[in-house]
């Protein structure tokens, strides 16, 4: 007989006998499989049997050396870390949400002296006066840049928002790569891409806070000797302006609307009601249309139409400060259809202009 086959190199086979002194009774197996740190693993048991990413993980390793395995173990950690924590799917998607948030606000121009801090909107904080000095046509112009300034603001906010998306799914790739060595080979220009999108996040994050309104003229003319207040420009956010969709209902011939702020003002506000008919079929139809305003979050707007469609919007009402409001909010209604219509319950005389009440609730 010939001499047994030779093992493969790094792996050793020993062969026990069994009680009678056959090498097939019962004999165990034992493999050493070098630089893996995988030793004498027993086939027989079942420790000996990897899952998947444990093979492909000792895969990845025979490419490297052990202690460049280490540093790509420990870098590949560092990267998870910062996308389970500073860039996490959660984290973004509340910044997204925050960000539709500010499309649908509205935005002021505060004037304070520059001893108020910004949220001091009381009138007996700041004197009526304040306005008497200031040149209104001068203020004019800083409104249209207020508004500018605002829609900037949130372009830069969206651009910002959107190199996170970017850089989270770029990490994401490289963190998918079979290969450990690119990974290793770049990990320069993966630690300025972290340090690049921690900056990206900071400036996002103190961009979502309106700042000071850049002036480059003098609001207040020219008065004399009367010594001129110091005065500083802030914009603002107030939350929009939404509709309580479960408490708005539509009856036969009336709606009961409600609507909400997110954060309630310390003065009451003033609000702006409009309200139409979808799909007028005669030229009195048209006239079931208006705009109401109200000093309160609830109304009732009656003599509608029954079973046909009406679009209804909220809005704060006009004010000398407002510089910027792109969006208002939008309920569409139907309401319910009326008894058959007979000679004695005829709606076409009831048209006209529509009868509207305040709630009562």
């Amino acid at each position: 007989m010939g001499s047994p086959p030779t093992p493969p190199s790094g792996r050793s086979v020993t062969k026990t006998r069994g009680p009678h002194g056959n090498p097939g009774d019962s004999a165990t197996m034992n493999f050493q499989v070098t630089g893996l740190g995988l030793d004498k693993m027993k086939l027989d048991s079942p420790q000996s049997f990897l899952d998947q990413e444990e093979v492909e993980e000792a895969e990845d390793g025979q490419l490297l050396e052990p202690e460049a395995w280490r540093t790509y173990v420990e870098r590949r950690n560092a990267l998870q870390e910062f996308l389970t924590s500073d860039l996490s799917p959660h984290l973004l998607k509340r910044h997204h949400a925050r960000m539709e948030l500010l499309k649908k606000c509205s935005y002021y121009i505060e004037i304070l002296p520059k001893h108020l801090a910004l949220g001091d909107q009381n009138p007996l904080v700041l004197p009526t006066t304040m306005f008497q000095l200031i040149d209104p046509w001068k203020f004019q112009r800083m409104k249209k840049v207020g508004a500018a300034q605002t829609k900037i603001q949130l372009l830069l906010l969206g651009d910002l928002l959107e190199q996170l998306d970017h850089g989270r799914s770029e990490l994401d790739a490289l963190l998918e790569s079979p290969d450990p060595r690119p990974f290793l080979a770049g990990w320069g220009l993966v630690e300025q891409r972290l340090a690049d999108l921690s900056a990206v996040m900071d400036s996002f994050l103190a961009m979502m806070v309106p700042g000071r309104l850049h002036v480059k003229h003098r609001l207040v003319s020219d008065i004399g000797a009367t010594k001129i207040p110091h005065i500083r420009l802030m914009l603002s956010t107030k939350m929009p302006v939404m509709f309580d969709r479960k408490e708005s209902v539509a009856h036969q011939d009336w709606v009961s609307l409600r609507w909400f702020v997110t954060i309630q003002q310390a003065v009451p506000e003033q609000f702006e009601l409009r309200y139409k008919l979808l799909d007028p079929r005669t030229q009195q139809e048209c006239m079931q249309c208006g705009i109401i305003p109200v000093a309160a979050c609830a109304f009732d707007i009656r003599n509608l139409l029954p079973n046909r469609a009406y679009k209804f919007t909220v809005k704060r009402a006009e004010s000398y400060t407002l510089v910027y409001e792109p969006w208002r909010d939008s309920l569409t209604l139907h309401t319910r259809p009326g008894p058959p219509e007979g000679p004695a319950s005829s709606w076409l005389g009831k048209l006209g202009p529509s009868l509207t009440a305040p709630s009562e609730r």
